[in-house]
């Protein structure tokens, strides 16, 4: 199935895709059948949603050690946050943060 075309509502551009969602959206609105989430329900769908991210223990590795690059390079005034890991660089190095002259 490699190199299929995508048709039907995949294959629109995404301009057309938001517009159709959006009279959808609006008819179930006025037909009373759209779901509005209540304070308590958002909480638990966060909530569901933080636990299932957080049984991925790499995922939450990359995340804390990326914050703590990003910490410390804020903390000591850096441009550049500097990757330990040579497989955490870009290709071609690092990115420069560009910071206008003050």
């Amino acid at each position: 199935m490699a190199g299929r075309e995508r048709g039907g509502f995949a294959g629109m551009d995404s301009d057309k895709q938001r517009e159709i969602a959006q009279r959808g959206g609006r008819a179930a609105h006025q037909k009373g059948t759209a779901h509005e989430f209540t304070a308590d329900e958002a909480r638990a769908a966060g909530r569901k949603g933080g636990v299932s991210v957080s049984r991925d223990r790499d995922h939450m590795s990359r995340i804390g050690r990326a914050g703590g690059k990003s910490s410390r390079a804020s903390r000591r005034g850096d441009d550049l946050a500097p990757a330990s890991d040579p497989s955490e660089q870009p290709p071609g190095g690092r990115v420069e943060n560009h910071r206008p002259a003050a």
